[in-house]
């Protein structure tokens, strides 16, 4: 199929630097959405340290139980507000990173099967007399692979959109509940 040794060592090679630089990409890319999420929860543990420590502070200082009990109570929205932050911000960094990620898989194979679909015509351009049902065959391997690969990235994509509609719905369910205990709470305190 091929006419030298060196055309084909030289689409081995530049198949593999193209698989060598993808591979850095993705792994850049992973090492960036860690290294973003580490700090997110480096920050979320001091905070949450912090504010621990005043409002065990302010516990300690209550007077009387119906002083303790207001309290607690009030610290409830506070928390609830941080703890749906985090989770938006979460969600934020691994939406972004799957984008990215996808986005250079894609870029990846759409480059490898150009490149493999060119070889092959170069090759059926080199192929002796009778090869014609051979080439239909790898071309024809070719496209169902290429077919394959699209409906597979169509259905990654939606599984990925109804994780992050998921998300988002339990953030909001999680607010709305925030929500009615801090009223809940903050009624309980005008009655009394």
């Amino acid at each position: 199929m091929f006419t030298t040794p060196e055309q084909f060592a030289t689409v081995a090679k530049a198949n593999l630097e193209a698989q060598l630089a993808a591979f850095t990409t993705l792994s850049t890319k992973s090492v960036e959405a860690f290294e973003q999420i580490v700090g997110l929860n480096i920050n979320a543990s001091k905070a949450s340290l912090e504010e621990y420590a005043a409002a065990t502070r302010q516990l300690l200082a209550a007077k009387d139980p119906q002083e303790f009990v207001t309290l607690t109570a009030a610290q409830a929205q506070p928390v609830a507000a941080r703890a749906i932050a985090y989770g938006r911000q979460l969600a934020s960094i691994a939406n972004s990173a799957q984008t990215e990620l996808t986005r250079v898989a894609e870029e990846q194979f759409a480059e490898n099967s150009r490149k493999v679909t060119a070889m092959v015509d170069d090759a059926a351009k080199n192929a002796p007399a009778g090869s014609e049902n051979v080439i239909a065959i790898v071309k024809s391997a070719i496209g169902n692979a290429n077919a394959g690969y699209e409906q597979f990235s169509k259905a990654t994509k939606q599984a990925a959109e109804v994780v992050e509609a998921n998300i988002n719905n339990a953030v909001s369910q999680f607010s709305q509940a925030a929500e009615k205990t801090a009223s809940a709470a903050g009624t309980a305190r005008t009655r009394k």
